[in-house]
């Protein structure tokens, strides 16, 4: 279903047979400085937990916005090299809502390896249910990973600005990064003309964990996101970097609904192209179809 519980992966863990398949996944990565993820999984992390970085592991060194997708065949060869392969369930966590976890696990399921969940409630859960962490890195062997060779389920700059106005734009940033209240990193300040506000953490409890599905599905339809009438309207997922903005995609599966679109180069990729940025609580009009280089 795309979430597993703290309950349900200890129980995993409890069995050596069961447990040897699992690849716990520590995903924790902060917006400045982002070294500290790295730091936080070497003072404490779940046992048999190995570190991905957003930046080297999920990340391409270059491309639209701030954490471009990687090539698949250049993703496959870093998560076998990690020791994930085609027979593993791999299990994603973070501390931030699954902002971060639900990165590694769009990528995974985008590319057709089916087995791979994110930890409801994350580190946060986990050690709330009083379950120990450890220091200790696990020693996986490098495991043979066969994914896809292309990414479903994107959409780029052009294909979004031609379709804005008719595909349904989440932002899943902080209400005040889409209001254009504050802007730390993007040279920008404000949200995609059309973009709804969307923030990830309102997917969630106040317990950290994943609102109920039928939840879900009430919050998306409010949103405008429930129905998808044809592939030119479809729902498109976006927030800073193509990050966060898989928790939203996540949230969507719990529901029940139709996986959305990504828009892996988000705000960043947008707002460094010059392209029109609106400020504000509202979502704002579609731009002329040929669009220069300014703010409204």
């Amino acid at each position: 279903m795309a979430l597993i519980s703290v309950a349900e992966l200890a129980a995993e863990l409890d069995v050596p047979a069961r447990a040897a398949r699992v690849r716990i996944a520590d995903t924790r990565w902060y917006l400045l400085p982002p070294d500290d993820g790295r730091r936080a999984y070497e003072a404490g992390h779940l046992p048999g937990a190995a570190f991905v970085d957003l930046d080297t592991d999920l990340s391409a060194p270059d491309g639209p916005g701030r954490h471009p997708l990687p090539e698949p065949a250049a993703f496959a060869a870093r998560m076998a090299a990690l020791g994930i392969g085609d027979g593993h369930r791999v299990v994603a966590y973070d501390d931030a809502g699954g902002g971060v976890a639900a990165r590694l696990w769009w990528m995974l399921d985008a590319l057709g390896h089916r087995e791979v969940d994110v930890l409801d409630g994350g580190l946060g859960a986990w050690t709330a249910a009083g379950l120990p962490l450890t220091t200790e890195a696990p020693s996986w062997p490098p495991a043979s990973l066969h994914l896809a060779s292309t990414w479903p389920r994107t959409i780029d700059r052009e294909g979004l600005a031609a379709g804005l106005g008719r595909l349904r734009l989440l932002d899943g940033r902080s209400g005040e990064r889409y209001r254009g209240e504050v802007e730390p990193i993007d040279p920008a300040a404000g949200h995609i003309p059309t973009a709804v506000s969307a923030p990830t953490g309102d997917n969630l409890g106040p317990d950290g964990r994943f609102l109920p599905a039928e939840a879900l599905r009430a919050r998306f339809e409010s949103l405008g996101a429930a129905k998808s009438t044809s592939a030119s309207s479809r729902v498109v997922v976006s927030c800073g970097s193509g990050t966060n903005a898989c928790q939203l995609a996540l949230a969507m599966r719990v529901a029940g609904l139709p996986d959305p679109l990504l828009y892996p180069g988000s705000f960043s990729d947008w707002s460094r192209a010059g392209l029109p940025v609106t400020s504000g609580m509202t979502p704002g009009n579609s731009p002329p179809a040929r669009m220069g280089r300014q703010v409204v």
